[in-house]
């Protein structure tokens, strides 16, 4: 939910931005813009002689303003970016031994790997994801196990049977795993 809510925001702002910016741009050009609009002409300025001159005499103003406005919009190009950025895996790239190499889509490796924990005894449903690199993947694993399941002995049996068969067949030579288990909601059993 919240990066629903980052995006709309950041959408939001963008547009304010776009908004101003295309407005001073008419205006300055000489296009007709609203009576309400505060710059209305192409001889009207942004700010005013006795603004600019304001601070005239102190060194350091219109340096820290200039880096200020470079800082903000280094990090806004940062979150835009950071928006356009893949959290999960495409493509894993694996050695063929023929020093082409092959591609995995990645999630047909989560989907394989998935069932093979889902056929394990005592879990539920298994969600698997891969993030990081193309030729480092990371996987990131969460199974809802059912009342009856030992975590322990449940985890165990993901390391050594599913994610060792998704490394092997990646031909990786190793395949970092976070793993996260959640106990399934069940009724209380009654004793008569």
């Amino acid at each position: 939910m919240l990066r629903g809510v980052n995006r709309v925001l950041l959408g939001l702002a963008g547009l304010v931005l776009l908004a101003v910016g295309g407005g001073a741009l008419a205006a300055g050009a000489g296009l007709s813009v609203p009576s309400w609009w505060p710059w209305d002409g192409r001889r009207d300025v942004l700010l005013s002689t006795a603004d600019r001159e304001r601070w005239r005499d102190e060194g350091w103003w219109w340096p820290a303003i200039i880096a200020g406005l470079a800082v903000l919009v280094l990090l806004a190009l940062w979150l835009f970016l950071a928006q356009l950025r893949r959290r999960r895996l495409t493509e894993v790239l694996v050695d063929s031994g023929d020093g082409a190499g092959a591609r995995l889509r990645g999630r047909t490796l989560e989907g394989a790997t998935a069932a093979e924990a889902e056929s394990l005894d005592g879990v539920e449903r298994a969600r698997i994801r891969l993030c990081g690199r193309r030729r480092e993947p990371v996987m990131r694993v969460r199974l809802l196990l059912e009342p009856f399941a030992s975590p322990a002995g449940t985890l165990d049996r993901l390391t050594s049977e599913a994610v060792a068969h998704a490394r092997e067949s990646a031909g990786l030579a190793s395949l970092p795993t976070e793993a996260r288990l959640d106990a399934a909601k069940h009724r209380a059993s009654r004793v008569s």
